[in-house]
């Protein structure tokens, strides 16, 4: 059993001016002690946590003793986004916050914590636009910088996703169910649902297979998230953005000291891989140690928490022959 436990992060002050006298950043530790191993800090998803590899941890194939990121060779950590409703905690006003105040407040907690350099910081989805922002912030801060299914900006697809899910948590009388549902349809694609389902019903409720899906999607992430955090971190999604004080992003990323190891998938309808791609092209020709790699699914934007052998020969040759 890893606790959760807290940090308090004190005198804090975000981007638009917003003060807070301190802020708990709730977090777990995995693995060996932090001062006795490399430490890989990885970022959750959206509605993720800091259970990276508990019991009902969401990366547990991967992470663990003797698997990919292994526990008996290195410090696993993972911060909760404040306000993600860990240990109840929820944030007023999200538009205080950005994704790049949610990066500071990740390196003063690894400063509390007395750690000055990772050895890894992944993160996916948004917990990679984070490790972005991490990454722009403290240039020097880690070996390997592995962003999945991510990127460091919200385009206007992202925009569009996530002012249609504002409008939904506003205007729906089920708003967490009626997001999640949403949600669903761009975390997985039409192939990976007529693979799974064909069309097929379930006769106890008269209904399509999908459809019996897509609403046990939505109740149980009703009855495990807050409609404050929910509306939170979809607002942080869509601030996502390397891009702040008129620095470019090809200036920004190619300062960053770390061997960058960009994963994208070739099916995600969300962070699409051409995204990584362009990053990539802009990046490479003033920075050798920027490599792209592409996990083959059907599944979209969601494969990188399925396509588990796939995602293990990607990142073994970074954590078990080095």
């Amino acid at each position: 059993m890893n606790p959760i436990q807290c940090l308090s992060i004190s005198e804090i002050k975000t981007h638009t001016g917003a003060s807070f006298a301190n802020l708990d950043l709730y977090y777990q530790h995995f693995g060996l002690p932090l001062d006795e191993a490399p430490v890989v800090l990885i970022n959750h998803s959206l509605t993720g946590d800091s259970d990276v590899a508990g019991h009902k941890g969401w990366w547990k194939e991967l992470v663990g003793p003797e698997k990919t990121i292994d526990t008996n060779r290195y410090a696993i950590l993972a911060f909760n986004i404040p306000g993600n409703g860990i240990e109840g905690q929820t944030l007023p006003n999200p538009e205080d916050f950005h994704t790049g105040d949610i990066a500071d407040f990740f390196l003063k907690g690894l400063e509390l914590l007395g750690i000055s350099n990772l050895y890894a910081l992944v993160g996916g989805s948004i917990g990679g636009g984070i490790a972005w922002e991490m990454a722009v912030l403290a240039t020097k801060l880690t070996k390997y910088l592995i962003p999945i299914a991510a990127d460091w900006k919200a385009n206007d697809w992202i925009l569009a996703n996530t002012f249609l899910q504002k409008r939904i948590l506003e205007n729906s009388s089920n708003p967490l169910e009626d997001a999640r549902i949403h949600a669903m349809l761009t975390y997985r694609t039409p192939k990976s649902f007529d693979h799974r389902f064909g069309r097929s019903r379930n006769e106890e409720l008269g209904i399509f297979n999908i459809e019996s899906w897509l609403l046990h999607h939505g109740r149980k992430l009703a009855e495990r998230f807050h409609l404050d955090s929910y509306v939170l971190v979809n607002h942080l999604l869509a601030s996502i953005n390397i891009e702040r004080d008129g620095k470019t992003a090809s200036e920004l990323i190619s300062k960053i000291e770390a061997e960058i190891h960009l994963i994208a998938v070739d099916s995600d309808l969300f962070f699409t891989p051409e995204e990584d791609q362009q990053t990539f092209a802009m990046i490479k020709p003033n920075k050798d140690s920027i490599f792209y790699h592409e996990l083959k699914s059907i599944h979209g934007h969601d494969a990188f928490l399925i396509e588990n052998d796939a995602m293990e020969q990607i990142l073994t040759p970074l954590f078990k022959n080095k």
